[in-house]
């Protein structure tokens, strides 16, 4: 549905977008992150038709962004993360002009205004101004805005800034719920939304993409592989030695201890696809170490955004 090829965007010198390259199939919901200043809003300003590419290729719904933008801006939902809207019309007032822009046939908007209405969350002011709305009522009526239409394609640039939590759990079940009938490409600095709502993620850092795995096979794909949380009686005088005991099985990498009495904290870094767990609860058992606590755990989304967005790529 989304199909990105080389897409580069050159400020004099600077290459803002430089040569990224991705997919979106029909249907899928896909987290669009990177660091602040990593090109996400201007990779997503030109995918809406907003910006001009200096080269590459995008096509969506199966037009050409470059030559036919007219009818991709037709298949398209935008949310761009400063909402444009305008603050001396009312909320109904101004859903229903966006709808006739949108070309909404007339028999269907007022059914689809108050339908979009309803899911945003915004039914409650649909006679209040604009401009006297709070920040987060103002950015569920963009939202509301972009869906409008029906598109089969959304791009939502943080949709939940400036949304309490209440709001920003209606908006997430949205997403989560439209990414059955639309394609969805997300962007937002909040992490464990894009775990909740995402089958995917796509990294870009200084303009280029990094990284891009689905969310099921994110952790096997990190270079750090797993860690395991081990809580025993152990005290300071064996630390040494279990960790020591503990290292030696197969699969485990490094052991750190932080020693406690009686009890001692040990992280395994272990090699990706390891489970050690039954190992190691064995050597525990076997030394006379009683377990309070045995866990894996699996590098998180954010553990491997800050690996690839610290480093320095150039």
């Amino acid at each position: 549905m989304i199909q990105v090829e080389q897409l580069t965007k050159r400020y004099g010198p600077v290459a803002a977008v430089d040569g990224i390259s991705f997919q979106v199939e029909q249907g899928e919901v896909v987290g669009f992150l990177g660091p602040n200043g990593a090109g996400k809003t201007t990779t997503m300003r030109i995918l809406a038709c907003y910006l001009p590419a200096t080269s590459g290729r995008v096509t969506i719904a199966g037009r050409e962004v470059f030559d036919d933008s007219l009818e991709v801006r037709r298949n398209i939902g935008y949310l761009p993360e400063g909402v444009p809207l305008y603050p001396e019309m009312r909320v109904r007032e101004y859903l229903a002009h966006r709808a006739r822009i949108k070309e909404v046939p007339a028999r269907e908007r007022r059914k689809r205004v108050e339908y979009v209405m309803d899911r945003c969350g915004v039914a409650d002011a649909e006679r209040k101004l604009i401009g006297r709305l709070s920040k987060g009522y103002r950015q569920r009526v963009g939202l509301a805005d972009a869906l409008v239409s029906d598109p089969p394609v959304l791009i939502l640039d943080e949709p939940t800034i400036g949304l309490d939590p209440n709001q920003i759990r209606l908006v997430r079940d949205l997403i989560r719920d439209l990414g059955r009938k639309h394609t969805v490409l997300l962007s937002t600095h909040i992490l464990p939304e894009v775990e909740m709502v995402c089958g995917r993620v796509i990294i870009i850092q200084s303009g280029r993409l990094v990284f891009q795995e689905t969310l099921a096979n994110i952790a096997q794909q990190s270079s750090g592989g797993a860690k395991v949380v081990v809580e025993a009686r152990v005290g300071p005088a064996e630390a040494e030695k279990a960790a020591a005991v503990l290292g030696d099985a197969p699969g485990v990498l490094r052991v750190r201890a932080d020693g406690g009495s009686p009890w001692t904290l040990f992280e395994l870094d272990v090699e990706p696809g390891a489970d050690v767990r039954e190992e190691v609860g064995r050597r525990m058992v076997r030394n006379g170490w009683a377990l309070r606590e045995l866990r894996r755990e699996q590098p998180s989304l954010e553990d491997i955004f800050v690996r690839l967005t610290t480093t320095d790529s150039h």
